[in-house]
């Protein structure tokens, strides 16, 4: 070969890359123009940004990578739209797969229990933060972002950013995961009903307190009653003062370990979770887990456990449109939309998307909702510095079984997913917050009125008692398995709910006990506390100062209590916290 032709071929290669480089920079212009608005950056700062996952992608570039998460909305946006965006971007071939929640578990436990790459990064539940620190199969991303993936890590990430970042850091404090979407379980109820004169009137004069929101479980209950009972139709329209399922189906176990227990008042004080007894029942001695049951010092099957079950039972089948009972998770969620539930205490603000969709009955024609979402009410056992509910946290996990190139790849498409340049347009598409600068944007303040206080609760302190599965839980996958099974058995009429709960707490154990004969989790994995009695516990509590096992109270109902809701929104600061 000639030098001159040498020369030639070189230049027309580098002339390739300047233009295939050029070709990426246009294709992340037109994404920013058409696609990345509104966000919290200014256009020229997206496409630096942009810029830099280009060049980070270059050693990758025509991979094949597979990531996967369970199907909801804000995932839905990241299959179909950011993993093209990112594809069209950056040159890596990025699928993005949309499963079932519980497949997703299935799934990633399945890698790290065989080691072989079934996806190259996943979106799971920061509920597993528990699992993924004790078997150590997780990438610590703390050390990721400052070691092997460094190089890899977007310098404008902003972890300090992220609202959830507590929810995915371990005892060790180091953070597991990193969040991609975020929604609470709340309070759901037709505020156009509940401001009606004539229902107020008639409401305060049978319960002699204002019809509002719920602050506890009494008022829940008779609101509930009003409105299946007393006010029976709307508009000629059968309307329900209630709505849940009760299939025995693995969904039905997320009706559970979302902390319902704790919203009745199980376990103990402490923000994200309680101690030394959490909202799963299950007692800690510092990292380690020592008990469910309540002969071993847990909550599981104690008076506040089934009380919160009893009540779950009570209310559905008094309450809820008789098909309720046969419903699974994905069967209800529409329900509350057709224009016919009053009210509902458990409803996870991931529907918000689907629930402000224009033409609903349960929209005006203006575009704002004929319903609200407030904070839950609190069941008897409840106590001020418990707990209130759950927030999911969907987050990014790295797995070591993964290679390391494809690893890489696969963190670059994480971060841009949740990266600045994109987290705002998701947000208002998903309504699934991560970032305290996106709820605060001036686009959220616009449009706040049309989302039924969503933006309100994300801007408010309360949001920090909602809080997802924590440290306390050893292994999500074995566990959490054995809620919809045991407690589908009250459900179905087989157990008394003390039977049901009864069942579980000896599962748990049983699974912890199996765990501590492995040693395979260190010196965090369980311990099991002797079996002693109820009464035993009742009292170390008590001498403790502490609260979990409580004992039974002699009356569950008090008097009913509620809250204007425009009252309680106007309470809430309106200016977003300082940095730093």
């Amino acid at each position: 070969m000639t030098r001159n032709l040498i020369v030639s071929v070189s230049t027309a290669a580098m002339l390739f890359a300047s233009a295939s480089a050029w070709a990426d920079m246009e294709a992340a212009k037109r994404w920013i123009d058409n696609e990345f608005q509104p966000s919290t950056l200014s256009k020229e700062e997206q496409l630096k940004e942009l810029e830099w996952f280009i060049k980070a992608a270059e050693p990758f570039k025509g991979m094949e990578i597979n990531v996967v998460s369970e199907t909801i909305t804000t995932h839905e946006y990241e299959a179909k739209v950011l993993a093209k965006a990112f594809s069209e971007i950056t040159g890596i071939k990025l699928t993005h797969d949309l499963i079932q929640e519980g497949d997703v578990v299935e799934k990633i436990q399945t890698q790290m229990q065989s080691g072989k790459n079934i996806y190259d990064a996943w979106i799971n539940d920061s509920d597993l933060i528990g699992t993924h620190f004790r078997y150590k199969q997780a990438i610590p991303l703390t050390d990721w972002m400052a070691g092997e993936g460094k190089d890899v890590t977007l310098p404008s990430l902003d972890v300090n950013d992220f609202i959830g970042k507590s929810f995915t850091t371990a005892p060790d404090g180091k953070m597991y995961q990193i969040p991609d979407q975020q929604f609470a379980n709340l309070y759901w109820f037709r505020y156009d009903w509940f401001t009606r004169a004539d229902l107020k009137e008639k409401f305060k004069a049978k319960y002699g307190y204002e019809l509002g929101v719920p602050v506890n479980w009494s008022a829940y209950e008779d609101i509930a009653e009003f409105f299946t009972n007393d006010v029976k139709e709307i508009d000629g329209v059968k309307v329900y003062g209630h709505m849940d399922y009760g299939k025995k189906d693995p969904s039905l176990g997320w009706r559970f370990t979302d902390a319902w227990l704790s919203m009745a008042g199980n376990g103990d004080k402490g923000i994200p979770n309680g101690q030394p007894v959490d909202e799963w029942g299950i007692r800690m001695d510092g990292c380690r887990p020592v008990g469910s049951s309540i002969e071993r010092g847990g909550d599981t099957n104690g008076p506040a456990a089934v009380y919160s079950i009893t009540k779950y039972l009570e209310w559905l089948k008094k309450y809820a449109p008789p098909q309720a009972q046969g419903m699974t998770f994905s069967e209800a969620g529409p329900v509350p939309a057709q224009g016919n539930i009053a009210q509902q205490m458990f409803w996870y603000t991931a529907f918000t998307a689907d629930m402000v969709k224009p033409g609903l009955a349960v929209m005006n024609a203006d575009g704002t909702p004929k319903w609200r979402m407030a904070p839950s009410p609190k069941g008897s056992y409840w106590k001020d510095g418990m707990k209130l509910g759950y927030q999911d946290a969907g987050s990014w996990t790295l797995l070591k079984s993964t290679p390391l190139d494809r690893r890489k790849a696969a963190w670059l498409y994480a971060q841009f997913t949740i990266a600045k340049t994109t987290s705002l347009k998701k947000s208002h598409v998903g309504l699934t917050f991560i970032r305290e600068t996106d709820i605060w944007d001036k686009s959220f303040t616009e449009r706040a009125n049309k989302l039924g206080g969503l933006v309100e609760f994300y801007r408010s302190p309360a949001r920090v008692q909602w809080t997802p599965t924590g440290n306390n839980v050893p292994d999500y996958p074995k566990l959490a398995q054995l809620w919809w099974q045991n407690i589908g058995d009250a459900s179905s009429g087989a157990k008394t709910p003390q039977a049901a709960m009864d069942a579980l707490a000896a599962a748990q154990d049983s699974v912890l006990e199996r765990l501590e004969r492995a040693n395979v989790q260190g010196e965090c994995g369980p311990k099991l506390n002797p079996k002693t009695s109820a009464e035993d516990w009742f009292k170390k509590a008590e001498a403790a100062g502490t609260i979990a096992p409580q004992r039974k109270l002699q009356n569950e109902k008090p008097k009913g209590e509620t809250v204007d809701y425009d009252t309680l929104i106007k309470s809430w600061p309106a200016t977003p916290p300082k940095k730093g």
